[in-house]
């Protein structure tokens, strides 16, 4: 094996060994990790970490994941949230668990829209996280649902990974888009009709129950008293629009604006700032109004970023470390000295392309892994069509894969969870079964055409 796939190893090795078994902080197992990557390079080891640290520091995922921490603190703090769960305990809290389903469902809709798992949790988890934490869940079942449901992001269509997947001549000469389209659309839906069944045994497992009827208040008294929460939905709305749909084909057509200036809008860039300015113009009144004050309420959400930010800053700066030292290249060798049956093949390209997913984001690994991948399991007789589609799937367990995916941190600091403590619940309740769902499509086992 090559050094990229024992420097990989080594960094999973360590990150399980130092939180799981020092049961020490994560963010320290992170720099651990990534020191130790890095050191896989010998002479070059500083040139790694640098490019690393630059990587992590100009990741748009890492300044989201910062800034969705300040915005739980903000609409906290102005009360906007506790508004908004009236209005939907109004609607839905007579059904148990009723939160957990409205993620879920929303979290769909978000895929086939932003296609972005990060973006997905952040948008659909800043309302339903809190919500489901005062429906009697625990954080951490809160905080493995928001993320797991992030997921969807990916694997709905039309998606990043999609188009990667479509960008690789091989794949494009034997796959048409239309019919990936609809084929990636289906394996979405028994994505979703897993996730809605898994609630059903959350809630039963956890005894959720309805939320008591005195505090469910009628749905037009609480509209009058709380309806100005419901502005912060503007906050997802006006990026969604502006860079999704008819409006943003006029905004690319626009001489003045163009297709590259569109592209550089990033959703989980621009929800948290807008959700942040929205809740301060609503919530103003809980707001400080002296410099003492200003201080007081900067000072105490500083705490909220340091557990965070460490750990996402090692975490990307290590993925970029593997990339240098060639686990690409490493992995694409692998592969091709493997002559083994279909089902196993199937298989070893499932838990590959999860492991690779758990450092890197979705994309990057479809990047690095996914011609090679598809490559593979058509070698070892997988239709090209199947193929694609359980690679993509494979891919989507990115949002649930510890250690460092975005999702999973987004989704922790939206409940108030401690992000190490849904790494074991999200790999049982969604990585395995979303790789079957993926290795049954691959062997013809669930049908994805009509």
């Amino acid at each position: 094996m090559g050094v990229g796939i024992w420097a990989l190893l080594v960094f999973i090795g360590i990150i399980v060994f130092w939180n799981v078994v020092l049961k020490r902080n994560i963010a320290e197992a992170m720099l651990i990790g990534f020191i130790a990557t890095s050191l896989f390079g010998g002479s070059k080891f500083l040139d790694l970490m640098w490019n690393g640290l630059l990587f992590a520091g100009t990741n748009d995922v890492l300044y989201a994941s910062v800034a969705f921490v300040f915005m739980a603190y903000v609409i906290d703090h102005t009360a906007i949230i506790s508004s908004l769960v009236k209005i939907l305990n109004s609607l839905l809290g007579r059904l148990p668990g009723g939160a957990a389903y409205v993620d879920t469902i929303a979290s769909a809709v978000m895929g086939t829209l932003a296609g972005s798992n990060s973006g997905n949790t952040a948008t659909t988890g800043s309302i339903t996280a809190p919500w489901m934490v005062q429906s009697n869940f625990t954080r951490e079942r809160a905080a493995t649902i928001v993320a797991g449901n992030g997921g969807l992001g990916a694997a709905l269509p039309p998606s990043a990974s999609m188009f990667i997947m479509l960008g690789f001549a091989p794949i494009a000469a034997v796959v048409s888009e239309g019919d990936l389209y609809v084929a990636l659309f289906i394996s979405g839906i028994y994505q979703v009709i897993y996730r809605v069944i898994l609630i059903m045994y959350f809630v039963k497992r956890d005894n959720i129950k309805p939320i008591s009827p005195e505090f469910i208040q009628p749905l037009k008294e609480a509209l009058r008293t709380g309806w100005k929460s419901t502005l912060i939905f503007f906050g997802a709305l006006i990026p969604i629009v502006v860079t999704i749909g008819p409006l943003a084909e006029n905004f690319m057509e626009n001489p003045n604006i163009g297709e590259d200036a569109m592209g550089s809008i990033s959703l989980i860039t621009w929800i948290p700032i807008l959700i942040i300015l929205i809740s301060m113009m609503v919530g103003w009144a809980k707001l400080p109004k002296t410099v003492a004050g200003w201080s007081d309420f900067l000072n105490n959400a500083i705490p909220r970023f340091s557990t965070i930010g460490a750990l996402l800053v090692f975490a990307y700066a290590a993925s970029q470390v593997l990339t240098d030292l060639g686990l690409p290249e490493d992995l694409t060798t692998l592969m091709g000295s493997i002559d083994i049956s279909k089902w196993l093949m199937v298989l070893i390209i499932s838990l590959l392309v999860a492991i690779v997913a758990g450092p890197l984001s979705s994309t990057a690994t479809l990047t690095a892994i996914g011609m090679v991948a598809f490559s593979a399991m058509v070698s070892a007789g997988v239709d090209p069509l199947l193929a694609v589609v359980a690679i993509l799937v494979f891919a989507s367990t990115e949002g649930a894969s510890p250690p460092a995916s975005g999702s999973i941190f987004i989704a922790a600091s939206l409940a108030g969870a401690s992000p190490e403590k849904t790494f074991v619940p999200l790999v049982v309740y969604y990585v395995v079964p979303i790789l079957l769902i993926g290795y049954f499509i691959a062997m013809g086992f669930l049908p994805v055409l009509f």
